[in-house]
């Protein structure tokens, strides 16, 4: 089973014009991101909201994932507020796998975005968690938080947003797509001896 590193932002300081941060709605759709993957057989690690760009990429760098995947919003350029709309998925120049996972982040994106035109996929050699991670890497600017209607696009398709990251990662790694299912509740008769009742769980 791969395992790829989830590393949502950690920039509380980066507000949404909606309300929230960038650190909290990229961590809600991490958590909407997590089940598709267990269901899909994708096993992963996840930063946390205490640590910072360069801590997450010393904890990827410490493992040995396939991939890092690493989930942003964006703003516009001073000057600028509110009036640059788009997805860009970035990944680094010499990369070959992390251009193959940014084509398929922003494509499938691309289908649910208001604007499918404005879904690209983009080298980079200024974002450390692609040009230092270890692991191929995308880091995703999910839209604009700046921009009213990205902002919104955001924060109503969580679900759907993520149901298309996993995607990628499932087409990335040659793997079906398989839907979360919702926990089940019953009962176990035994007409002798003990029931022997393991964990498993995907995520490390």
């Amino acid at each position: 089973m791969p395992i790829i590193y989830l590393s949502p932002s950690t920039q509380q300081a980066n507000t949404y014009v909606t309300g929230g941060s960038e650190e909290y709605w990229m961590n809600l759709l991490a958590d909407e991101l997590e089940p598709w993957l267990i269901s899909s057989g994708i096993r992963f690690s996840r930063n946390t909201p205490q640590m910072t760009a360069g801590s997450s990429i010393r904890a990827s760098n410490a493992g040995n994932y396939d991939f890092h995947l690493a989930l942003h919003s964006n703003a516009a350029p001073e000057g600028r507020y509110g009036e640059v709309q788009g997805i860009i998925a970035f990944y680094a120049p010499n990369s070959v796998n992390g251009k193959r996972a940014a084509v398929l982040i922003s494509e499938n994106l691309g289908t649910i975005y208001p604007y499918p035109e404005g879904a690209r996929a983009q080298s980079t050699t200024s974002l450390g968690e692609v040009t230092r991670t270890r692991a191929p890497a995308v880091l995703v600017e999910i839209a604009y938080h700046d921009n009213i209607d990205d902002a919104n696009w955001i924060t109503s398709n969580l679900e759907q947003i993520a149901e298309k990251l996993a995607l990628s990662m499932t087409e990335y790694f040659g793997l079906p797509l398989v839907p979360p299912m919702a926990p089940q509740t019953g009962k176990v008769a035994l007409s002798s001896g003990n029931l022997n009742i393991r964990n498993f769980s995907v995520p490390i």
